[in-house]
């Protein structure tokens, strides 16, 4: 029976995130990933000013300035004919008002400099092709079990291993997320090919009845990604990263301007994906004794205000502070749980408002309903620091 004081389960980007702030916090852990090999699939993921906060504290600014691309103004613009509707500063004027800004990133760029941090503060601190099967507790500990048969036992035990959780399970029973009636396509374009006059600015969002679609660079301006949202009244598909055909998503997208049409057009093949948009209901409580969720596994959210890594990001900074500065366990989760739990379930709810105002059926009236929301989205989205939060 090998012994550490916390065990993760789950290496994706929340997971990581609470590795390293825990090791910097002087707590030593244990990451395990089911999968046989470290890596991140996806794209671009975009990160607020408390994410950005949270990185800092982390140690990663420079991945952020030599990884992210930094976008000062986005535009939202209609479906059909490509007009501004409203302009929204992602640059300076939140920095001036909250002390960071936002980040746009390849999600594996993120993951791979978290998991390099990690395995530098301790080499064997990842473990791979770990799946776990059981977890147990008892007064002196917490034990997950893997598939191999082998057992380890941790002061806390952490479940960020995603919303098909297998920790929240053994904790919470069966509560599978349901389908939205959402779904998605995800897809890189090498930013070259993309005509210079369709990228005013490069970071922009079109809306249009049922539909949104998302674009903005990656890669230090190496790629385009976009993301388009399509309601859909079925989906059974399981995943992610379904491949779909570029004529499909031509089809869902007709009538729209050139400005997405075409680099819809351009996108290889082999890198645009489908899937459905699955939520559930905020759960009351995370922790069972020792053991505790964070990211998805705690809180799944809607991707409309692109807060799931901001999420994530954030639970791993605030557990690690809590357990640093707590000299129960038992009493650390609850902080962390205070901590957090309001939070979550405000952009969780947020993230589903977001869904209903992007695909508004009159995108015309855009700009008078999201009136008063350009600096901070009206929300108090950004006005949450997890490096500062009371624990």
């Amino acid at each position: 029976m090998n012994t550490h004081h916390v065990g993760i389960i789950g290496a994706g980007i929340g997971g990581l995130s609470a590795a390293l702030a825990l090791q910097r916090a002087g707590v030593r852990v244990r990451v395990f990933e089911q999968s046989p090999q470290l890596g991140e699939v996806g794209a671009g993921i975009s990160l607020s000013p408390t994410a950005a906060h949270a990185l800092n504290d982390l140690g990663l600014h420079g991945t952020l300035e030599s990884k992210a691309y930094k976008p000062e103004d986005q535009c939202v613009r209609h479906w059909r004919d490509g007009r501004p509707l409203a302009w929204v500063n992602r640059g300076q004027a939140l920095f001036d008002k909250y002390g960071e800004r936002y980040y746009l990133i390849h999600r594996a760029d993120l993951h791979d400099a978290l998991a390099s941090a990690v395995r530098a503060n301790d080499p064997e601190a990842i473990v791979l092709d770990a799946r776990c099967v059981a977890i147990s507790q008892d007064e002196q500990g917490a034990t997950l079990k893997l598939a191999s048969g082998a057992s380890y036992s941790f002061e806390v035990l952490v479940g960020a291993d995603g919303s098909r959780s297998v920790v929240r399970h053994h904790l919470f029973g069966a509560l599978e997320p349901q389908y939205t009636g959402y779904i998605a396509w995800r897809g890189l374009v090498p930013l070259h090919l993309v005509p210079k006059e369709i990228l005013e600015p490069p970071s922009g969002v079109f809306v249009g009845p049922g539909h949104l679609v998302n674009r903005y660079p990656v890669r230090n301006g190496e790629l385009l990604n976009f993301v388009a949202f399509a309601e859909r009244k079925d989906w059974t598909e399981e995943g992610w990263s379904i491949r779909s055909t570029v004529k499909e998503l031509l089809d869902e997208f007709e009538g729209w301007t050139s400005w997405v049409r075409r680099f819809m057009e351009l996108v290889p093949p082999h890198l645009l994906f489908k899937w459905g948009l699955f939520d559930r209901e905020p759960l009351e409580t995370w922790t069972r004794g020792r053991i505790t969720l964070l990211g998805d596994a705690a809180h799944p959210v809607l991707p409309f205000l692109g807060h799931g890594a901001v999420l994530a990001i954030e639970d791993g900074v605030v557990l690690a502070r809590a357990l640093a500065g707590a000299t129960r366990h038992e009493d650390a989760l609850q902080r962390y749980e205070r901590a957090r739990m309001e939070r979550a379930a405000f952009v969780v709810r947020q993230s589903r408002a977001a869904g209903k105002t992007f695909h508004d059926p009159d995108a015309d009236t855009y700009k008078e309903r999201t009136k008063g929301r350009a600096a901070d989205e009206g929300l108090g989205l950004f006005s949450y620091n997890p490096v500062t939060q009371p624990v």
